[in-house]
C-alpha cells in the first residue's frame, strides 16, 4: 500500500519536475518564452519568475530523488524477502 501511494507520488513529481524544468526561460528563451514570458515577468516582476522556478526545480528534484531512493530501497528489501522465502520453499517442499 505504501510503495503505490509512493509510487504515485514519484511520477506525480517527475511529470512537475518536467513541467518547471521546462518553463524556464535559458539563454535561447526556451519553452517560456513560448508562453509569452513578457506576461510571467509583469506577474512575478523582473527577476521573481526566475527565482520562483528556481526554488521550485529544487523542491522537487528533492522530491524526486527522495522517493527514488526510497522506492529503491523498498524494493531490494521485498527482493531479499521472496528470495528468503524461495529458498525455504526449496529446502522444505510441500506436497
Amino acid at each position: 500500500m505504501f510503495q503505490t501511494i509512493l509510487s504515485i507520488f514519484h511520477v506525480i513529481a517527475c511529470f512537475f519536475l518536467i513541467l518547471v524544468v521546462l518553463l524556464q526561460q535559458g539563454k535561447g528563451g526556451g519553452l517560456g518564452a513560448a508562453f509569452g514570458s513578457a506576461t510571467t515577468r509583469q506577474v512575478f516582476g523582473g527577476r521573481g519568475a526566475g527565482n520562483l522556478l528556481t526554488r521550485l526545480t529544487a523542491i522537487s528534484a528533492a522530491i524526486f530523488m527522495s522517493t527514488s531512493v526510497t522506492l529503491a530501497y523498498l524494493a531490494s528489501t521485498s527482493d531479499k524477502t521472496l528470495r528468503e522465502e524461495a529458498a525455504e520453499l526449496e529446502k522444505n517442499p510441500q506436497p
